[in-house]
């Protein structure tokens, strides 16, 4: 049965399947290593790891129950085990202790439960979307900003063959897959949507993101009052305030884009791709701006009234560095202070951050599982022949760019002799006949480039050029509850920064509770689970713990699955 087993009644009664799921009861325990992740326990339940699981998931009957497995994949992400593997090393006995279990799942039992919760292809993106609904409805209308930016996950196996990505932090193009995030202002995530073949960022907003954000942003209750009558657009259309705005980068730069969103009360803010020459400094103001972190800072910023394309009119708002370097961002939203603007957009970096701690922390970019599968039919790629075509188009306008530049840098200077000159005007002639040449072969090329369409449905592509995906259920449902675990984490942050006077510490502080040790000890009577957390290395750490503590005392918060209320406290502490 394993190392740690001791109910070996209840453990035979759910082989036999006589057992629903076995009863979570505590017994006293000291110094289970990593058990400062079961301080996690009010957030995790308050973010909602529970709260719609038997709408999306259920287990056949078995010793470990649904929320038993739940919450040991919610305190393992905590704890940094960023593979099932890492299972195999910690001490099961221990561990169980924490859930109330004699034991935690083998590696084994445990992938073969994940298994089970991910035969369904997208239940996962579903329970997501349940959650970020929920997480949502806690914004402020003033809030109703939406980050949204691609991430590139490396694929380093050898049982896929994956289309190749740009991967900016490594500048190499490498097999990978898309994924296309939704965050907050301050970074934390709502949603995700994985592309096999990327489209692109502008084409993924159009099909995905902004219909999702459609059905699951709410709309701001002034305007819910006016909606009587007509459809939802026509009734937004009478207001001047948009009903939420998106952040993206340069890539989603489109007046075209621009328009389609307005038209749908959606404001847009982005950096501006093509900005002109740089406006005088007088015309730039020293104001005060909040960041996303809550921290004030002086920015010179300047406003103008910009026309795109087909006369768009949108606000352009510059950033006047120390330096001397301005930077251009335009947007469509209307009302919003030219300060909340250039705080928004700069808050940008927030997911940039998320997707690197992530990565770091929660082994965002780590394989849930190594099957594949086919491509959907539907999805469309990159023509084969129309990319070999632009690049033979890139190529000739390469060379043809080097001719001109010689034929430019060849020039008489002063008196030369007869055979000097010949020599200057066979080389003149040679670099004008290449021109030639090229442009006929260009003209050719662009023509064909016409004629071949830029898109092909995967089913419609030779076999020699199709590749197959990682399957994403099991991928999606693991990441589900790394997001879980991060927004947990993040209000625990909120506490901890309350008495820590240097707010950068509260992350690292919270990785070293977790990583601490803790006691368990139960009381029946009284009806309370205490968790006694052992001293840190400093008194303005324990200072900031004790005040945690106390916070999350005042949840009084229920172990799922028992009547047992947890109390936390500190080692020694009365």
């Amino acid at each position: 049965m394993g190392n740690g087993t001791t109910r070996s009644l209840e453990r035979m009664a759910a082989a036999m399947g006589q057992l629903e799921s076995a009863p979570v009861r505590f017994e006293a325990a000291v110094d289970i290593p990593s058990g400062g992740v079961l301080l996690a326990l009010p957030a995790l339940l308050a973010t909602g790891l529970l709260r719609y699981t038997p709408d999306f998931y259920q287990l056949p009957k078995g010793f470990y129950g649904i929320e038993s497995i739940f919450l040991l994949l919610a305190l393992m992400a905590l704890a940094r085990l960023t593979a099932i593997e890492q299972l195999r090393y910690i001490a099961p006995g221990e561990w169980g202790n924490l859930l109330g279990l004699d034991r935690i799942p083998e590696v084994r039992c445990l992938r073969k439960k994940l298994e089970v919760l991910s035969q369904q292809e997208g239940q996962a993106a579903k329970w997501n979307a349940q959650l970020a609904n929920d997480w949502m409805g806690q914004l402020p209308e003033s809030e109703m900003l939406f980050y949204i930016d691609g991430h590139v996950r490396v694929y380093h196996g050898s049982q896929a063959e994956l289309p190749r990505h740009y991967v900016a932090r490594q500048r190499l193009c490498l097999r990978a897959t898309t994924d296309y995030w939704i965050n907050a202002m301050d970074g934390q995530p709502f949603f995700y949507v994985n592309k096999e073949a990327d489209p692109g960022l502008l084409a993924t907003l159009r099909q995905d993101l902004v219909p999702w954000l459609e059905a699951n942003v709410a709309i701001p209750a002034p305007q819910i009052d006016s909606m009587a009558a007509g459809p939802l657009v026509q009734e937004l259309k009478a207001h001047c305030q948009p009903w939420f705005t998106i952040i993206i980068d340069r890539e989603g730069y489109s007046p075209a884009f621009f328009t389609e969103m307005e038209a749908k009360r959606i404001a847009v803010l982005t950096y501006y791709k093509y900005a002109g020459p740089d406006w005088p400094e007088e015309e730039f103001a020293v104001q005060d701006v909040k960041l996303a972190g809550g921290e004030t800072v002086e920015m010179k910023l300047a406003e103008r009234t910009t026309s795109l394309s087909k006369q768009r009119q949108v606000r352009e708002i510059r950033k006047l560095s120390q330096g001397g370097h301005q930077v251009a961002i335009v947007t469509t939203h209307r009302t919003m202070e030219t300060g909340l603007l250039a705080a928004a957009m700069f808050a940008r970096w927030s997911q940039e951050n998320f997707f690197k701690y992530m990565r770091e922390n929660y082994g965002l970019d780590s394989l849930a599982e190594h099957a594949v599968g086919p491509v959907p039919a539907t999805v469309s790629v990159v023509h084969p022949e129309r990319r070999k075509l632009d690049a033979s188009i890139r190529a000739l306008t390469a060379e043809q760019n080097r001719c001109n530049a010689r034929f430019g840098s060849l020039n008489v200077e002063g008196p030369m002799e007869a055979a000097t000159m010949a020599r200057y005007l066979n080389q003149k002639s040679e670099l004008l006949q290449r021109r030639e040449e090229i442009k006929l072969d260009l003209d050719k090329l662009k023509a064909q480039r016409k004629l071949t369409s830029k898109r092909i449905a995967i089913k419609d592509l030779p076999e020699s050029e199709r590749f197959d995906r990682l399957l994403p259920e099991r991928k999606h449902f693991v990441d589900t509850i790394k997001m879980i675990a991060y927004r947990a984490e993040t209000s625990m942050v909120h506490v901890l920064r309350e008495k820590l006077a240097r707010h950068d510490d509260a992350r690292a502080l919270l990785r070293r509770i977790f990583d601490n040790e803790v006691d368990l000890a139960p009381d029946l009577v009284a009806k309370t689970l205490t968790v006694r957390l052992h001293y840190l290395s400093h008194d303005a750490q324990d200072v900031a713990v004790s005040h945690l503590c106390q916070q999350l005392n005042a949840t009084e918060t229920v172990f799922p699955g028992s009547d047992l209320r947890m109390v936390y406290e500190q080692l020694g502490s009365k």
